[in-house]
């Protein structure tokens, strides 16, 4: 089985679902709902109105706030997408319900960063899948699709507006804590959706570029593209090396490339996604 075909099977996606919902209600049940904060997004919402009524569960809250978006995913996204989502959200509303722990921790901050930590990777590893936890998800999904809104973004902007509402019912250490928590959740979700995908795109100009490339393919195995380009002062052509590889084979290109020419120009620079050729698949919901 290719990697295509792995990441696209059933077994993978509803394995990441399981285990990202755990993760999440782990750090709901856990810490969270110990200390009252507000975890944001739609389960933040679920949980403010069970702090406020004590009526169901947040999970079943939860489950309720859910039924509107999907009809959303279902005519904007995919069935696939909806299927998959509504596997998240009953495995995040039964982990919900199944685990009741607490984890102990007394401090306000140390709280707010450990759950941020465990709800953001949760979340994240959930959006790996070909499906979503629900709630904020869905629309997260569907602006990224649409317009590479960032789901981390998306988040702070909507937490933003629901905390806005809700500040005037909470004491400032409790607020202050769940703006912390919610910022970790953010940043931990980007940084689980990034993981693996992120590579350097490293530019190479030379005018020995033929020699350093056949040492890249041949010695490294190191895949690169040549680019026409010429030099404005000496109006000379010029064969410039396009190559994309991850950190730790970018130092060894590095060394080979200084090793042929010294007066090499080495450009590096950061890319969040590489799709494409040996890569990866373009994700499609």
């Amino acid at each position: 089985m290719n990697l295509k075909k792995y990441t696209y099977s059933p077994v993978w996606n509803i394995l990441l679902i399981t285990l990202g919902s755990t993760l999440f209600s782990l750090g709901a049940k856990g810490i969270i709902v110990h200390h009252n904060f507000i975890t944001g997004g739609i389960y933040g919402t679920a949980l403010l109105l069970f702090y406020k009524t004590q009526w169901l569960s947040p999970g079943i809250w939860y489950l309720l706030l859910n039924l509107p978006l999907f009809a959303i995913g279902w005519f904007f996204i995919s069935r696939r997408f909806f299927f998959y989502s509504l596997y998240g959200v009953m495995a995040l509303t039964a982990t919900s319900e199944l685990i009741s722990l607490d984890f102990g921790i007394q401090e306000q901050l140390y709280a707010a960063v450990a759950g941020g930590i465990l709800c953001g990777s949760g979340v994240g590893i959930v959006l790996r899948s070909l499906g979503s936890g629900g709630g904020l998800d869905i629309i997260a999904v569907i602006l990224n699709q649409k317009f590479n809104l960032g789901f981390g973004k998306l988040y702070l902007i909507f937490n933003a507006v629901l905390f806005s509402f809700v500040i005037a019912y909470y004491d400032a250490d409790i607020f202050i804590a769940s703006v912390i928590l919610v910022f970790i959740t953010s940043v931990s979700l980007e940084n689980i959706l990034g993981l693996f995908n992120q590579r350097k795109v490293i530019f190479i100009v030379s005018d020995q570029s033929e020699e350093i490339a056949d040492v890249l393919v041949h010695d490294l195995h190191q895949g690169a593209t040549f680019l026409k380009g010429r030099g404005v002062y000496s109006g000379n052509d010029k064969l410039l090396l396009m190559a994309i590889t991850n950190n730790i084979q970018m130092k060894r290109v590095e060394e080979a490339v200084f090793k042929i020419d010294p007066k090499a120009l080495f450009i590096v620079e950061n890319s969040f996604t590489v799709i494409g050729s040996s890569f990866g698949a373009r994700k499609v919901y």
